[in-house]
């Protein structure tokens, strides 16, 4: 467990930001390679129904990771405070919290799933795939929930290392059984449900075990996962906001696959694959995100004031430079990159390279100057200003603006890019605003 209010800042950032760069890389290769194996292997709608049905899986993940983040935030002041007992009592909490939302989104995900899918007008070839792969992976949703429960208390820590440990074995599980049930057994889409949820069953059963191990931190006994009221209010207070943030960011994304889907498959396909793309190209912003939310933590609760400007400053600068690299590296690669999903269909091809340079080329340092500021503010306690940011950048501003340009210009699918691409502009100039500010310097959760 490191203590992250002393020393080099920007050593401190780097270190504590490779690993999660790696875990954050190795957990979404779960997604690509089903995709990957499942384009090779199936074609076309397998690739069209694990894109459709990865927009749900990605509202799941963000409920369960925002909900985890306000462990992390707490933690961490905390930490900064050397405040021992009270760690032990989110770790408690934030377990049996995970736990209690993760069964009830399992239960409404079985109930509704069909009808977001329908909802979505996914093209008729790939409705029946996306539907079995959305039930088997409610099925393991629990597993989901409770590793980003384990990763958001050992982040909170200032242990980034261990998480990536867990996911590397994961994923070398996932790929295994990828090409033996997709492949060999020949079960399709729903063979790639199966690989995922049974790897991160793993990642949560070793995390358990680990954090089981440290006995000043948990025991795993029923008495360990008490929930104390201050402690949950405290927890609540990062998490709903953070929660809303990352649900309506993939809400969203739902709604413009959804318009997407009106221009066929092969638009469906593109896009999807393009997102894939643009995710990895976003990872070394969100790893730099979430290292500057524990740092700022751990410095706001041992009241660090200078030392959190300095790490959000110096976050800021790194996620621009890591945007650039990627930018420079997606618009070189571009077409390879694609053809990685499926390498025979030139009309994807094309239309993958369109959302490229469009959406990679345009967003990348708005996103990364916003992103930045919200786990600044997430950091100091103050969620509120990352889920007013997602409102603006997700619903008030990209869904009009998709709409304006894509039907009411006749841009089609190209001018739902570009809505893609504009629309982080205004919330990332409300982040910077806040940050030089001084209204946050005497805000904490603890």
């Amino acid at each position: 467990m490191e203590n992250l209010t002393t020393g080099s800042v920007t050593k401190q950032l780097l270190y504590f930001t490779i690993p999660l760069f790696l875990a954050n890389l190795l957990q979404s290769l779960y997604n690509i390679v089903d995709m990957l194996v499942v384009g090779r292997i199936v074609g076309s709608t397998g690739v069209a129904a694990i894109s459709n049905a990865s927009t749900i899986v990605f509202i799941i993940n963000a409920i369960c990771m925002g909900i985890a983040t306000g462990g992390t935030v707490l933690i961490a002041q905390y930490r900064g405070a050397k405040n021992q007992l009270a760690q032990s009592q989110v770790v408690g909490t934030i377990y049996t919290l995970t736990t209690v939302i993760a069964i009830v989104v399992t239960i409404i995900g079985f109930f509704m799933y069909k009808n977001i899918l329908t909802w979505m007008n996914i093209p008729k070839g790939a409705y029946q795939e996306a539907c079995e792969y959305m039930r088997v992976i409610f099925i393991g949703t629990i597993f989901v929930f409770g590793y980003n429960a384990s990763c958001s208390i050992l982040r909170g820590f200032g242990d980034s290392k261990r998480p990536l440990y867990f996911v590397m074995l994961a994923t070398v599980i996932n790929v295994f059984l990828d090409y033996l049930l997709v492949g060999h057994l020949e079960l399709g889409t729903v063979g790639a449900a199966y690989a995922t949820i049974i790897a991160q069953a793993i990642s949560f059963g070793i995390s358990v075990i680990y954090l089981k191990g440290q006995n000043t931190i948990f025991n795993c006994q029923l008495s360990s996962f008490k929930v104390d009221g201050a402690t949950l209010l405290k927890i609540l207070k990062v998490s709903l906001p953070t929660a809303i943030q990352m649900t309506v960011v993939n809400i969203s994304y739902l709604i413009i696959t959804m318009m997407i889907n009106e221009y066929g498959v092969i638009a469906t396909a593109a896009a999807g694959i393009g997102l894939k793309i643009n995710t990895f190209a976003g990872m070394p912003c969100w790893a730099i995100g979430q290292a500057v939310t524990t740092m700022v933590g751990q410095s706001m609760g041992a009241g660090l004031i200078e030392r959190t400007k300095k790490v959000t400053k110096i976050g800021l600068i790194g996620s621009l430079l890591v945007s650039l690299v990627a930018i420079i590296f997606i618009q070189l690669c571009a077409e390879p990159l694609i053809q990685l999903f499926d390498p025979s269909n030139k009309a994807v091809l094309a239309a993958g390279m369109s959302y490229l340079r469009i959406c990679c080329f345009w967003n990348s340092f708005f996103y990364a100057t916003m992103y930045n500021f919200d786990s600044f503010a997430v950091g100091i306690g103050f969620a509120n200003l990352g889920m007013v940011n997602a409102f603006l950048d997700a619903m008030i501003i990209r869904l009009p603006l998709c709409w304006f340009l894509a039907t009411f210009l006749k841009f089609g699918v190209e001018g739902i890019y570009w809505a893609q691409a504009l629309s982080p502009i205004i919330p990332a100039c409300i982040g910077l605003i806040y940050f030089y500010s001084k209204r946050w310097q005497r805000r904490t959760l603890i």
